[in-house]
Formats: C-alpha cells, sequence, structure tokens
C-alpha cells in the first residue's frame, strides 16, 4: 500500500527479552542486519500486519509477545535514488512506519526462522538496544533512532541505557537459524 507522497505502509518490531536486549536478524544471504519489518497490506490494521510480519519473520505468535507500545506516528525514510523502482507505478520513493516494541514472553526456542515458506532471516542474535541505530543500512538509520528512542521509556522506565561506543558492547548471544 503506497500513500500519494511514494510511501509504502509499514510495521518496524523491536522485540526484546528480559535483559533489554534487541532482536538483530540477518537478511537472508547477505551480510545486512535489521530488526523484523514489512508492508500493511490494504485490508490489514497496523497490529495486524505486525503479528502476521511476526509469524512470517520469526516465527512468534501472538501468545510469545506482549506489546509494550507504538510510535504515536509514522517515522519516514527515503530509499537511496539507485532503489527507487522507476518503472513501477506507483513508484514508491521510501516507506512509513509505526514501530512497536514487543517484549519475549515465550522462551527463545519459540524463535522460528523458517516458520514461513520463504524466510527473510537466516541468523539472529540478541544485541545492545542501541547497536541496530549505528549498524542498519545507513538510509534506515534516523528512522531506527528516533523509535529507539521514542520507545525506550517503556522498556526502561528508570532511564534508557547509555549509549556505548562502537566496538565496545561485549559480546552478542547468538542464536542459530535453524528451527525449534
Amino acid at each position: 500500500m503506497i500513500d500519494s507522497d511514494g510511501f509504502r505502509a509499514n510495521v518496524g518490531i523491536i522485540l526484546c527479552n528480559d535483559d533489554g536486549r534487541v532482536f538483530w536478524g540477518r537478511r537472508i544471504g547477505q551480510n545486512a542486519w535489521q530488526f523484523p519489518q514489512g508492508g500493511i497490506e490494504g485490508h490489514e490494521t497496523a497490529e495486524e500486519a505486525l503479528y502476521r510480519e511476526l509469524y512470517e519473520e520469526v516465527g512468534l505468535a501472538p501468545e510469545h509477545v506482549q506489546v509494550v507500545g507504538a510510535t504515536a506516528g509514522w517515522l519516514r525514510y527515503h530509499l537511496p535514488r539507485h532503489l527507487v523502482r522507476r518503472h513501477q507505478r506507483p513508484v514508491c520513493i521510501g516507506q512509513k512506519q509505526q514501530w512497536f516494541l514487543l517484549r519475549l514472553t515465550g522462551g527463545e526456542s519459540a524463535v522460528r526462522l523458517d516458520a514461513s515458506g520463504s524466510p527473510e532471516f537466516d541468523d539472529w542474535r540478541w544485541v545492545d538496544y542501541w547497536r541496530p541505530a549505528r549498524d542498519v543500512v545507513f538510509f534506515k538509520r534516523h528512522v531506527y533512532r528516533r523509535a529507539l528512542r521514542e520507545l525506550a521509556p517503556l522498556l526502561f522506565p528508570d532511564g534508557a541505557p547509555a549509549r556505548r561506543a562502537p566496538g565496545r558492547n561485549g559480546p552478542d548471544r547468538r542464536r542459530r537459524s535453524s528451527g525449534g
């Protein structure tokens, strides 16, 4: 669903664990990491798209998570010119996203990257809360920073964890892509 300004409606998902670390997924066949996200279909609400995308990309059902909160409005990013498909109509110049903060309430074993017929991720790990804003592809960084900043008080009511210097995050907890 692309609006009259050329932005595709989308949901972004920040999935956290009890330690305040966040799910970081590697796009299948690439060395590109990101949060789960996906388009809102014409018949869906943002929350319906959230649960569909959560299952398709991470294999989690509503009973595996708790919705902690959502951004107040749309956060937008523009695609770099070389990624804009000008031959398609309507032309999509970027995405507008509503971001949701979720807490994993089921065990990590519920995460299944192969739950759908076409997986998005081939690996995942828990990372420091602020790391994704630094490490995601450059054109999404400002949206990640805004979403993380807006949602941090819901996860860290006593104050968000300090942003750590690059390379000082400590070890990431790796998880494998195979199901179950």
